[in-house]
Order: structure tokens, then sequence, then C-alpha cells
């Protein structure tokens, strides 16, 4: 529901673009959309009908515990940018989540390191290690099988697949299989989205905007500048809050209580005033 939250957000700004203006942020834009058209048939031939067989046939469960063995299995990757990005109490909760599951959570099937104690998930890579450091995310990139990108997060995004530990495993047909397994558990993931970018206006752009606003948010950790005087960002995949500054609605005083009928008032006559 959080991700359906996001793209709702972002087909207002994909309705009011047109599929042949330019945008300042998306400078390949005829380009990109070449490759957009390309990785959208692949994804209506193959991706999305595979992934849609694999929820229906594959219990929940299993599915869940795929998830965390391969979320697991890459974590090292978040923990590595953690220490880059000089976040001692991120690379301690990253520490424990990592040696938690992979120990007590059976090589990560389990989860125990939310369940159990609550340590959070982060999710940290090297595109927001650079854009930590002060490197501009550059124009719009939609990459061959990758999908959105970035000119700073496409090399990164490369480099983040290949640096993945599965490319440790001795056996080929093992790295092959995690690595299909990975795109399959991605895609079964998004199957919730489908729908909204189908009816979008403009589907390209309904999708760039809701990249660009999410990545923006996770390259910042939600904050602005510090001599920025803006608010600070709020996550586009949460639910939204209520306000809790908003105008309380007036006080409306008590209602007198009704009178009791079986209490008659005072007759005047039988108490006359003294002459």
């Amino acid at each position: 529901m959080r991700i359906l939250a996001l793209l709702a957000v972002a087909l207002l700004a994909g309705c009011a673009a047109s599929p042949t203006t330019p945008t300042s942020g998306d400078p390949f834009e005829r380009i990109n959309r070449g490759t957009y058209a390309f990785n959208d048939a692949i994804d209506k031939a193959v991706l999305r009908p595979v992934a849609k067989g694999y929820v229906r046939v594959v219990p929940g469960v299993v599915r869940t515990g795929v998830n965390n063995f391969l979320t697991n299995l890459a974590y090292p990757l978040t923990l590595a940018n953690d220490i880059l990005q000089l976040k001692p109490k991120a690379v301690g909760q990253d520490l424990a989540r990592l040696v938690v599951n992979t120990t007590l959570g059976l090589g990560g099937l389990l989860d125990p390191a939310s369940t159990a104690i609550g340590l959070p998930l982060n999710d940290e890579d090297l595109g927001q290690t650079l854009g930590y450091w002060g490197v501009p995310s550059g124009p719009y990139l939609v990459l061959p099988f990758l999908g959105p990108s970035s000119l700073r997060d496409g090399p990164s995004s490369v480099a983040q697949t290949v640096g993945n530990p599965r490319s440790l495993f001795g056996d080929s047909g093992v790295r092959a299989g995690t690595l299909v397994l990975s795109v399959l558990n991605l895609r079964a993931g998004l199957l919730q989205v489908d729908d909204l970018v189908a009816k979008s206006y403009d589907p390209y752009s309904f999708v760039r905007n809701a990249w660009m606003q999410r990545r923006e948010y996770r390259v910042r950790d939600g904050a602005t500048d510090e001599d920025s005087h803006e608010p600070p960002l709020e996550d586009p995949l949460e639910d939204p809050l209520e306000d809790p500054a908003a105008e309380a609605p007036p006080e409306v005083p008590p209602e007198a209580p009704p009178a009791d009928p079986a209490v008659s008032p005072p007759d005047p006559s039988e108490n006359p005033p003294p002459r």
C-alpha cells in the first residue's frame, strides 16, 4: 500500500506532462522513451507473466522466505555504504541485523532481527553514498533491463550488481539462479502497481516522476539541507498522518439538562407576598 501512495503522488505530475514536452531533468527523454518501450515489451512478454505465475503457485510464506534470504544476502552492501557515509549508528544496527539473521534466521530465511529485536531495515547503496557526499544526480536515464536511473546512479547500479555477494558463489549455475530469483522476487513485488501505471495518462512520465521523488528522499534521508528553511521531506511511501497542528473544531458548550416533567414549577398563588 505504501508504494501505491508514492505512485498516486506522481500521477498528478505524470498527467501534467505531455509525451512530447521536454523535461528539464530529462534531456535525453527521446532516447529514454525508446529504452522504456524496449524494457516494457520484455516485461509484458516475459517478466510479468512469470511473476504472476510465481505469485499464484508459490505460497506466501515461501515467497517471504525467499525475499528475506535475498535481502540478507545483499545486506553487506548496505553495511559497506553505511561505513562510507560515516553513519556509526546505522553500522551497528546493520551489523547486528546481518549477524542475527544469518545465524538465528537460518541463513536469512527468517527475519528475527525485525520480528524479535525490532532492528530497522536500512537501505543504502553506492548511488546514495555518492549523493551523500554531494555528487549531483545528473540527468534522468532509463537503462536497458535495469530501468529508471540517473547519470550518477547508473554506474552505481552496475557496480552494485557486480559487487553483490552472490558473485562469490563458486558454481556459475548457482550465481545465475540467484540472479534470476532476485529479478523474479523484485518483479513480483511490483505487480500491485501495474494497473496504476497502465491507467496513467503517460506511463513513462508517471514512472519517472515517482522514481525521482523516491530517489531524492532516499539520498537525503528525508531531510533538507541545514541552511534550508524548508520543512523536512516527507517519505512519499508513508501513509499521510493527521496534522497535529491543525485547528481543532470549536468546543460546543454542554446543553442544559432537560427539566424533569415530574417536578412542576411552584404556584405563586400558594405563597402570596406579604402586605
